[in-house]
């Protein structure tokens, strides 16, 4: 009798366990992230061609990119874009800014002090402490091996 649940359970969770083209997730995520590069080469080109120099493009690329990721998150388009592209999305500037903006909006609600101050680095807490953890790290043998050699 047990033996038959474990079977039937077994079955159900492969019943249920949605299947997932790795190919065809690589490949969205290749085209998602290429179209924001590809924006984001636009955007520098422009500005480039407005007369200034490349630090200055560099810069305002960044600002409008985390601007148009942000205005997305919050018209709810820019879950849709991660949705089909994975981390394609993600891995961009576009997709922090995205990470900051989405518990922003999703806890308003709670108000400003214990919503969006106690909840907008829940999703990239993590990505800005293990980076200043890891830049120290690097840093540190950066220093290391250049006193050595």
């Amino acid at each position: 009798m047990d033996d038959i649940k474990k079977q039937e359970y077994q079955e159900f969770v492969k019943e249920v366990t949605p299947t997932h083209n790795l190919w065809m997730q690589m490949l969205r995520a290749f085209l998602v992230g290429g179209i924001i590069c590809v924006i984001g080469q636009v955007i520098l080109n422009y500005c480039s061609s407005m007369g200034m120099d490349k630090e200055t493009a560099g810069s305002w690329c960044s600002l409008i990119l985390i601007f148009l990721s942000i205005l997305l998150t919050g018209f709810g388009i820019y879950p849709k874009i991660t949705k089909f592209g994975g981390a394609g999305s993600l891995v961009p500037i576009t997709g922090f800014a995205n990470s900051v903006a989405a518990p922003a909006i999703e806890y308003k609600k709670e108000g400003q002090v214990f919503g969006i101050g106690c909840k907008i680095f829940t999703i990239a807490g993590p990505v800005i402490l293990y980076g200043i953890v890891t830049s120290w790290a690097l840093g540190i043998v950066y220093w290391i091996m250049k006193m050595v050699m």
